[in-house]
Parts: structure tokens; sequence; C-alpha cells
């Protein structure tokens, strides 16, 4: 007996059942949600539901034999945008928004780490692309022409809305004010899933674009009150004690601070940074509870906090979403107030995270990017140019600037896929059987041969001595999907307080004349920096606004803020609204610990305020300010890279 043709409406209803169950264990399986209990669970399950009704039902209105046509495109593009999600969760632990695919100038430079991140067993997400593919040719010949009467498609989007209110109104008795009150993009996918946060994601985008055009002069008076009751006062002792120094502020990439100290076969993965923290000629201070508070911008993102004191923005970069915003960055205040030069030293394209338009609004000088430097095929790897030629060529250009000068040292190598040439590796790779895990510690200890090799260089120039010597890491190296590996490494299971803490990233800084206080333990983060440097050149932070405090001020307020609204403190963290004390272990929120939650959530929306409202354009710190012309900076070398 011939088999029974699949009519239209079968077809649709494969289609869903298929994405339905495709979406699922993506969610259980790419993503780690963190399931609390039954509902959530249940939500998890059945919030793909509504949303493959909605958009495949779209395709039911089209005529005839293209409603097949079209169930297969839009089952496509929901797959390929799931399946983007997946790629970029293994690297950044994160969901892609809309201010993200915005930046694609970034992605020429990506191809190496995006590869790195797909597996073979990828190909089952279009298995069900293939099987609605034969499907329709085996059953388009029995369809009518006709279009479909509309009663049915109705039926579909209505049944689709009523799934979306069940699921929405069941995540709201769970989480109470998901939409209005949420930091953490974790949520939203978690109880809603991804395509509900990409509708979600884009309302948003387009919200806080609008933001900059409905805000007024009276929207910062908020932000100024809050900030300047915030502000810690200076150590006097440190107050104004660089003033006229050079800065000489050296990035780390993907540096976290476990590596420390850390042995690896037996050997020191970082001997040379190791010494500087364990220095017994004094002449360094080291903070070792400080803590990257990135975002997706990640790099670009530490940049913007070191810079501007302000923090990054829940959905893509500030540098490129907020480029044309008007800033009051430390290299345009140095230069106002004591006629700093500034430079930015980086072995990459100009145009990458959109460095050369937002640098021009920080009042940056001169910006060396990769027409700088030799870029030939030996001198380059991953993302740009190596350490080692980076920092060497780089020594010339930073003996050429004026003092004093604020010099920005970016390096490269240290970057995820973490890749080196055999020849230069000088220690093992580990042993988990992640690639990118254990290549991690051979680019770590190129990195430190590289500045070794760069302080050297300081010494023999003579610009060690009299400079303001600044090391720090920018952000997370290795993300939550490599817990198994890591577990290898710190010996220890990775929770969600474990991964919070191993946030740390490293904070150096050596103050010509000044003995150096050997490890400090204070909590901070990178908010904390700008304001901490102003008063060792002795301006005065509070003129300004900024959400940090100053590190070795006794005023400075002890809890880090992340994006998503968790914090820690030297006796608490919350982490995605659970509370756990200084030993990992739950507990019960004194009303002390609530208190400080609400004050973190404020504080991170009133940061959100002033970039998406563009706010700092109505505010003037000091009668002495103007305003950053960016149409007097040119960078690249073809232009001369200097200020007209």
């Amino acid at each position: 007996m011939k088999n029974k043709p699949v009519t239209k409406m079968g077809f649709f209803f494969v289609a869903v059942l298929l994405l339905w169950i495709k979406s699922y264990l993506t969610y259980i399986y790419a993503f780690d949600l963190d399931i609390q209990n039954g509902i959530q669970q249940f939500l998890l399950f059945f919030n793909p539901l509504g949303s493959a009704l909605l958009f495949l039902g779209i395709a039911l209105f089209a005529k005839g034999k293209r409603v097949g046509i079209w169930i297969i495109v839009i089952d496509f593009l929901m797959s390929f945008m799931l399946y983007a999600n997946v790629v970029y969760y293994r690297s950044a632990s994160d969901y892609i928004t809309l201010p993200t695919l915005t930046q694609t100038s970034n992605f020429g430079s990506l191809g190496g780490s995006i590869v790195s991140l797909v597996a073979w067993h990828d190909l089952l997400y279009a298995v069900d692309i293939v099987i609605l593919i034969a499907l329709y040719v085996w059953n388009k010949n029995n369809w009518t022409t006709a279009r479909m009467k509309k009663r049915k498609p109705m039926l579909v989007l209505a049944t689709a809305v009523m799934a979306f209110s069940i699921n929405l109104g069941l995540a709201e008795a769970d989480r109470p004010q998901l939409l209005t009150r949420t930091f953490d993009r974790n949520y939203i996918v978690k109880y809603l899933g991804s395509y509900n946060f990409a509708i979600y994601d884009a309302y948003q985008t387009m919200r806080s674009s609008t933001q900059r055009v409905l805000a007024d002069s009276s929207d910062i008076t908020e932000v100024e009150n809050y900030t300047k009751n915030k502000f810690a006062e200076p150590n006097a002792e440190l107050f104004g004690v660089a003033k006229g120094k050079n800065i000489i502020k050296i990035h780390l990439e993907s540096f976290q601070s476990f590596l420390i100290d850390y042995k690896l076969h037996g050997e020191e993965v970082t001997p040379f940074i190791n010494s500087l923290v364990n220095d017994e000629s004094k002449d360094f201070t080291y903070f070792d509870n400080f803590f990257h508070q990135t975002a997706q911008g990640k790099t670009a993102d530490a940049e913007l906090i070191l810079d501007t004191s302000l923090y990054p923005l829940p959905q893509g970069a500030a540098f490129v979403t907020k480029g044309n915003n008007s800033y009051q960055a430390l290299p345009a205040i140095l230069k106002q107030n004591q006629d700093y030069t500034s430079a930015v030293f980086h072995g990459d394209n100009k145009s990458f995270w959109n460095r050369d338009e937002v640098y021009k609004q920080f009042g940056i000088d001169k910006f060396f990017d990769s027409s700088y430097y030799d870029m030939s095929e030996e001198n380059v790897i991953g993302y740009g140019l190596k350490d080692k030629p980076f920092f060497s060529e780089s020594m010339p250009m930073l003996e050429s600037l004026e003092d004093p000068f604020y010099a920005h040292m970016m390096t490269l190598t240290h970057h995820h896929p973490y890749l080196i040439d055999p020849d230069e590796a000088s220690i093992k790779p580990a042993e988990t059987g992640d690639p990118s895990v254990d290549r991690y510690f051979q680019t770590a200890r190129y990195l430190d041969e590289s500045l070794e090799q760069f302080f050297n260089d300081l010494k023999e120039s003579g610009l060690y001595e009299d400079s303001v010597i600044m090391i720090y890491g920018d952000h997370y190296g290795i993300s939550e999907n490599h817990n198994k590996a890591m577990k290898q490494i710190v010996g220890e299971e990775i929770t969600d307080y474990k991964e919070k803490q191993l946030q740390r990233v490293p904070f150096i800084i050596k103050i010509p004349g000044v003995d150096g206080k050997g490890t400090v333990h204070e909590y901070s983060g990178q908010i904390d920096v700008m304001p901490t440097l102003l008063h060792l050149l002795g301006i005065h932070s509070q003129n300004y606004i900024q959400f940090g405090t100053d590190m070795f001020s006794k005023g400075h307020k002890e809890y880090v803020a992340f994006w998503n609204g968790d914090f820690v403190t030297p006796t608490y963290s919350s982490i995605s609204g659970k509370f756990y004390d200084s030993n990992g272990e739950k507990i019960t929120p004194t009303k002390d610990m609530k208190e400080l939650q609400k004050k973190v959530r404020h504080e991170l929306e009133l940061s959100n305020k002033v970039l998406y409202g563009d706010l700092l354009r109505f505010y003037k710190p000091t009668e002495k300010w103007e305003p950053v012309d960016a149409s007097k900076y040119s960078y690249g070398k073809t232009n001369s890279n200097t200020v007209e």
C-alpha cells in the first residue's frame, strides 16, 4: 500500500516538532542555564514551542507549495541563529545581542578563534533541515497550489500567543520583574528561550537608542549626586606623589590571577610576574583581590572602565555602540590638567573595536597601530603582532613621546585560542585534554618573557625609574565552558561561587619614590583604577563622574559590581541572586546584604543612563574643562598620527 503523503499542515507540525526538540536539547547541552526547580525545567522545555509556532506559522500565509519553502527558510534562519549563539557561548559564555552584530569590523580578526570553537558534531544542528528538505521534495507534488484558508494560520498564531502568555506568566511567578529589572541575559534565555531573547534584545536596543534623543541636562543631576556621595577622600600621604611622572600602563591580555605563582610540570608559569608580586625590593604593590568587570566588549570594555570609571553596557560594546558619545576620559583630563601626552600602542588594525573613532572622543593624542609595526608573517599570530616584537618595536616610539606621557601598551599573543609557534613555547602544555586550556599556559609564559624583556628595555632607556608602571589583566581567559578542564588545574569543582572568584585579574603598580606595599588584600575592580591614578597625580576625582573609588583611600568602597548585578565583597558574594559566604556556602541574606544588592543595581542603572543618554555632554566638571573636539585627531601612519 502506498504511503499517505504528508499534508502542508503535517509538514508544518513536523518542522515545529523538530525545531522544538533541537532547541530544548541545545539549551540542556550547549548552555549552562543553572536550572533550580521544576518550574524552570518545565519552562526550558516549553518555551521553544511558542517561538516555533509563531515564526514557522508565518509561512502558512504563503501561497500554494511555497508554504514548504518558507518553512524551510524560516527554520534555517532560526537554526542558524541558535547555532551562532552556541558558538558564541563557547567563547564568551554569553549570547549574541544586536549590538554585537554591529561590530562586524572585528570579524576579520576572529577567524582562527571561531574555527577553533566549531566541532564536527555541530553537523547535528542541520539534521532537521535535511529532513524537511527531503519531506518537501517527496510530498510537494501532492500539495495544491491554492492559498491556505486564513483560519488555520490565524489559529496557529493565536496558539503561539497563548503559549507565550502561559510561558511569561509562569516565568514572572518564579522570577518577578523578569523583563523590567534584569541585568543577566541567562535569565531571559532560561525562562523565555533564545528566540524570545532576540526579540527582547532588539526592543532593548531600540529603547536605548531613543534615550539619547530624550535626555536633557537634568538627567545628569542624579548621577552627579550619587558619585559625589560615593567619593572616597584620597590618602593624604599619596595624593600628588606622582604628579608630572610618566605613566606606563601595561595590558595583560586574558590574564587571570590564578596564573600567579602557579606551577605546571614543576615550573613556574610566569616567573617574571611572580618576581614583581613577591618583590623583595618593595617597588611594587600587588592587589590580589582585584577583579575584571567586563561584559560583551571584553578588551574594549576594560579600556572603557579603566579610562572612564564607567561600567560596561549590558549589551554590546560601548566602544562600538556609543563610540560617538562625549567622554571625560583619563587622557583628556591629564592633558587639560597637567599637559600630558597620551598614546596607545597596539599591534592590530586601528579600526578593531572602533578604536580609531572612540580614541578621538577620549582625547588620545597618538595611536600606534599595526601600520607602525613590522607585520610580516613571522611576527604575527592569532589576533596580531606577537608580544616580543611588539614591545621591542614600541620602545623607540615610547621614547619619542614628550614628557610627561600616559602610554597604554596592549599585548595580544595571550588571547584565545592561545596559538604559539612550537619553537617559541618554553613550557610544555597542560594535559587536561582541552586544547584551549592546555595552550593557555604556554602563551602566558610567552607573555611573561615578553614583559621581562620590556622591563629590561625600560631600564636601559632610563624610563623605568621615574615612571608610574601599572600592570593589569583585562578579562578572563578561560570561560566557564572549560570548567571540566579547570577542575584539573585548580584541584576543585568549579561552582558558581568558584567561577566568580576566578574572575580575579592582576593589578600591580610601581610609584616612583614610594615604597611598595607588597600584597594588598583589599577588594577592588577596574572601575577603581581611574580615581586611584588621578589622586596619585594630585587631581581630585570628585570633580568628575566616576563610579569607582581610590584603592589607596581609607574610604575605598570594598564591593566589586559586575554588569549583570552580581557583586563580591570580602565577607560575602551575590551571584545570580543567591548569596554565599567567604567559604562558598549558601547563606540567607541579611537586610544589609539586600540593601547592598539594591545599591549595586542602582549604580549599574545610573552608569547605563550615562552611556545610553550620552549625559556627559551636559556635564562640566571644572570651570577650565573644555569638551574634547574629536575633529582635531587622526590616527595611522599615513595620517602622521598627529593632533592638529
